[in-house]
């Protein structure tokens, strides 16, 4: 019988290791609180790895782990494992997403309630001796409205129990429709008209580059006076410093916060010495029930992986045994690639996405593959954690209509990808290779043909096709001491223009796209991260 070792770097509850030790072909260690170099010391001969939050599975620990099959984490947010790294190596990364939705969306409404009737402060207040009714008259919840940020699962139960509250829940979510908002009972809104009508405003998206500073100080600006803010999703997505600011000058009437960019924060954060601020530390998914459920989830599903090969709720790959993710793999590389790049070019939300596979791909099954296209297309829209299990199942939600195909016909490719989306404004269609199986290539876009590595940073020209361009961009790069790793030119004759797709060291700043875009023959400069 073919044994596998198990690391636990976390605690978790008994119930979980329960379930991992009651199978003989399972041996686990628990060594809780190992800092990533000392976990990459001893992570060699483990098969399995299982975490919280507080344990950071680095790129150094994943290249030491020669044996490692799969992550699994506790809970729902991977960003203290570098899936970027698991990912080339192999290394499936599972999470456990269910199990603290509920308790994480009843601690935002507590916090909300806290926050209207000051109820840390009162009790504090009356511990010490003192009996200060006046000076804490909080506000009804009744009839105030909830503008609700990020619409996946916590935030729409978040909106259920605000709605038995008797408030009116308001929502944004860019990829939701009005008429699936609707049968939810909450209004859609733009972020705009949410900032300007909300009473109060909870955050529930994940930490992206996108979301960093999404409630700053413009944002808080556009709010209305004496707003009162709840963010129990992840520190960074509310600029801490516009947020003191808000507070002291009387704009926000108040803050509720379960997250902090650096936890614990420091004894000195201003935000600690605000008496209109209520604070806990990180308790979103912080009861039995939560902890107990978490932790028997990701057992289930790591031994499920060691021992049947069976994947479930893998942020990093579809649902697919050993040998299937060993053909689809690049494929699902290349697809996630493309989603994300016409993500990146196209201005609406996708109402239709069609995904074609080409040549010999065409024999492959299309649904993992197609998975992996909405996953980079539509992270680039979403304000929740998407994986390629619950992708189609968003877009479906969402109203995007998703059409496989399969093409046979003869190519200069043995394997192509092929992704067209349909937007209100428009439509966009890229295209990608693999060459010998395994190099991932770009190889159109709508009807240039380019051919570049889909890795890294970018700019995407579109111009006149007159002579002295190429020659200007790479001036204007030169002088701004950006550095040019390739350069792609497609042109259409035809049409007299043309599309060049510049491959830079690093990300352009916003003043050189700007530059840029005053040059005479540039249409359009596009910055992307692939």
């Amino acid at each position: 019988m073919e044994t596998y070792r198990v690391l636990l770097s976390d605690s978790l509850s008994p119930k979980g290791i329960e379930v991992l030790r009651s199978n003989p072909a399972l041996t686990v260690d628990i060594q809780p609180g190992l800092r990533p170099e000392q976990l990459a010391e001893i992570i060699a001969p483990y098969h399995a790895l299982v975490v919280r939050s507080a344990t950071k599975v680095t790129r150094e620990v994943i290249e030491k782990a020669s044996s490692l099959r799969v992550i699994g984490r506790a809970g729902v947010g991977v960003d203290n494992v570098d899936l970027e790294a698991a990912t080339r190596r192999g290394i499936v990364v599972m999470n456990s997403p269910s199990g603290n939705s509920v308790t994480t969306a009843e601690h935002a409404i507590s916090m909300l309630m806290a926050l209207a009737r000051h109820i840390p402060a009162a009790d504090a207040s009356t511990k010490s001796g003192k009996w200060e009714r006046e000076k804490f008259i909080g506000t009804e919840v009744r009839g105030k409205t909830l503008g609700v940020l990020g619409l996946g699962n916590i935030g729409r139960i978040v909106a259920e129990l605000a709605a038995g509250l008797k408030m009116k829940v308001i929502g944004y979510d860019p990829m939701l429709t009005e008429a699936a908002a609707g049968k939810l009972g909450i209004q859609l809104t733009t972020l705009d008209q949410l900032y300007q009508r909300a009473d109060f405003i909870t955050v529930h998206t994940p930490l992206t580059e996108e979301t960093r500073g999404l409630i700053g100080e413009a944002a808080i600006a556009r709010m209305k006076d004496g707003v009162r803010i709840i963010n129990c999703a992840r520190g960074g997505i509310v600029e801490e410093a516009a947020l003191a600011k808000a507070l002291h000058s009387g704009k926000v009437a108040g803050a509720a916060l379960d997250v902090f960019v650096e936890e614990p924060p420091p004894p000195d954060h201003p935000l600690l010495k605000l008496p209109q601020v209520i604070t806990t530390p990180h308790l979103g998914a912080a009861t039995g029930e939560a902890q107990v459920q978490v932790a028997i989830d990701i057992a289930l599903q790591v031994s499920d992986f060691l021992l049947h090969g069976t994947i479930r709720q893998a942020v990093n790959i579809t649902t697919l045994t050993a040998k299937e993710l060993e053909v689809l793999g690049p494929h699902l590389m290349l697809g996630e690639r493309l989603g994300r790049l016409a993500a990146q070019i196209i201005k609406d939300a996708p109402s239709q996405v069609t995904v074609e596979l080409g040549g010999e791909a065409a024999n492959l099954n299309p649904e993992p593959i197609t998975a992996a296209v909405l996953k980079g297309l539509l992270s680039n829209f979403l304000y929740e954690t998407l994986n390629y299990v619950n992708a189609p199942f968003i877009a479906r939600e969402r109203g995007i209509r998703v059409v496989e195909t399969r093409s046979r016909e003869g190519t200069d490719y043995r394997n192509t990808l092929t992704l067209a989306v349909q937007t209100p404004s428009g439509s966009l269609e890229v295209a990608g290779a693999l060459i010998g199986n395994r190099a991932l290539r770009v190889i159109r876009i709508d009807t240039f043909r380019v051919e570049a590595v889909p890795e890294g940073y970018f700019i995407m020209l579109r111009n006149r096709d007159v002579p002295g361009v190429v020659g200007q961009v790479g001036t204007l790069l030169g002088r701004a001491n950006v550095n040019i790793a390739n350069f792609a030119l497609g042109r259409d004759r035809v049409g007299g223009m043309a599309i060049n797709l510049v491959q830079l060291d690093g990300p352009v700043p916003a003043s050189v796209l700007e530059d840029l875009r005053a040059l005479p023959a540039i249409t359009s400069a596009t910055s992307i991260k692939l």
